[in-house]
């Protein structure tokens, strides 16, 4: 492995460059992004239809494509799916990445092409690598073997050409020769369908190697780090890994989680966000001291961005990076090369700098809770959560939570449930802290708290762990990319986990 450290410092002076030339001129560089995706797909069925050969700005383009949700495009997805070309972009789709169905009941399917593989996902990563090398030039990084927590792979049987997984596993499956040099375990492995024994497996397989990487989604990975505590009988990941130097974690907030992976982990290594998702890799931590994640402006995406309060209308703005605001919730709206034109992906984002363009994961515009005013985004309850556990002493694991509506006797509060790997010593406590650290956080919710006149006290049950992995699996939604939605508007997953807790009860 160590034979690669000259390449690899090969690459991080090449590619140095031209990231230092996006991130300064980002306007420029989206400019030609978007000419050369509608310039490829311009005979295309979709781009005859929207008349892409003769749109030639910013201003065009928006004025002749309208904003699309899944279902607008699902008729494309699939004819794709049964193997047509040209429907989208302009080169044979041969895999989906399938979403984890969070934002809906029912699975999308994400077309990746190829030039979507190797100018945004693979690009991105070795954009990812080179940032991290040029901050620590001394690393010994790919000394040793990365591991990836990652989901499953699946063959679509209708076109024997159409394959779908998700997206992790269509990563891998695609991955340039080199790429199983640099990663643990094998591929049969890593792309088990049934979670429990890949868990176990991974467990097994990867414990004597030298991992120096983990990549994941957090819930997953301290899944499999505690199993790998239990074979090893050791108290911590660096006594069987002693060169494990990063973890590069995304999917969710990774802050309620930092305090015990720092725990089982035993000493100080690099933690990484990163914003990749089934439709796109949009942006990650340069570094692990900074605050946001650098937007990627030359990786084969355009993006626009739209004020969460225009969702819903019939004709909403959508505003270009020389039009944005810090500290201002927007929906992120993407066109890329695998074919995905003006599409809503339904993530909310906000900007914490703008020289360079670095941002945060707020949220989804349907995840939120709204029943009274309060407006409460994942992440003002990730905040929340993180702080109010600070203030107890305590450990969470997950949450979700949901709204009590109004009765005739009493107003109306939000119903928590939440998953603690250490309780608070006392729970009123708790749920007073985090009360106080919402109104911290949120001044709507504030506002209605007051004196209780439209919200009462938070309502929390304290959960031991265990209960939302059993609505995952009722679900059929365990492991990979799939987790718990944090926060609802209506009650209904809520009210699925409390029948579970009341079948636990019972028995």
């Amino acid at each position: 492995m160590r034979l690669l450290a000259p390449a690899i410092s090969k690459l991080v002076r090449m590619r140095s460059w031209r990231i230092e030339n996006w991130v300064k001129h980002p306007m420029e560089i989206q400019r030609g992004v978007l000419q050369n995706l509608v310039t490829e797909a311009q005979y295309t069925i979709f781009g005859k239809k929207f008349g892409f050969s003769d749109l030639f700005t910013i201003k065009s383009f928006k004025a002749a494509v309208p904003i699309h949700e899944y279902n607008d495009l699902l008729p494309y997805i699939e004819r794709m799916m049964d193997g047509e070309e040209n429907v989208l972009w302009n080169t044979p789709i041969h895999w989906f990445a399938k979403s984890s169905g969070t934002s809906s009941d029912k699975s999308k399917f994400i077309p990746v092409s190829e030039e979507s593989l190797q100018e945004n996902h693979y690009k991105a990563s070795i954009d990812v690598l080179t940032n991290y090398y040029k901050r620590f030039p001394s690393s010994d990084l790919l000394t040793g073997k990365g591991l990836v927590v990652g989901g499953s792979h699946q063959i679509k049987h209708f076109n024997e050409d159409i394959h779908f997984g998700d997206l992790s596993a269509v990563l891998m499956q695609n991955a340039p020769f080199w790429g199983n040099w640099l990663r643990t375990p094998e591929l049969s492995v890593a792309l088990l369908d049934e979670w429990e024994e890949k868990i176990e497996r991974l467990a097994q397989t990867t414990s004597n190697e030298n991992v120096t990487s983990l990549a994941g989604v957090p819930t997953w990975t301290i899944i499999l780090l505690k199993r790998i505590l239990e074979i090893k009988k050791k108290s911590s990941i660096k006594e069987v890994w002693p060169n494990l130097e990063l973890f590069i974690n995304g999917g969710v907030s990774f802050a309620p989680y930092r305090e015990q992976f720092e725990k089982i982990i035993g000493a100080p290594i690099s933690y990484l966000e990163i914003y990749n998702a089934s439709e796109g890799f949009f942006a990650a931590q340069e570094s692990p001291e900074d605050d946001g994640m650098t937007l990627f402006t030359e990786h084969g995406i355009f993006y626009e961005f739209m004020p969460v309060e225009e969702y819903g209308k019939p004709n909403p703005v959508t505003l270009g990076l020389d039009k944005v605001e810090r500290e201002k919730n927007y929906a992120l709206v993407i066109s890329t090369s695998g074919g995905l034109w003006r599409y809503l992906i339904g993530d909310t984002i906000k900007f914490c700098s703008l020289n360079p363009y670095k941002i945060k994961i707020t949220g989804r515009l349907k995840h939120y809770m709204n029943a009274f005013g309060e407006e409460v985004i994942v992440d003002n309850s990730d905040q929340a959560i993180m702080m109010a556990a600070k203030k107890t002493s305590c450990i969470v694991n997950d949450y979700t939570a949901a709204p009590v509506y109004f009765s005739e006797k009493n107003n109306g509060s939000h119903e928590w449930l939440i998953e603690f790997e250490k309780f608070p010593e006392n729970k009123e406590k708790f749920v007073i802290a985090l009360d106080d650290a919402l109104k911290t956080v949120n001044s709507d919710y504030e506002a209605k708290r007051h004196k209780d006149i439209a919200l009462s006290l938070p309502k929390v049950h304290f959960l031991q762990p265990g209960i939302f992995k059993k609505w995952l699996q009722k679900n059929n939604k365990l492991g990979g990319q799939h987790k718990i939605p944090r926060l609802s508007n209506e009650r209904k997953i809520v009210d699925e986990i409390l029948r579970i807790l009341d079948i636990e009860c019972k028995m």
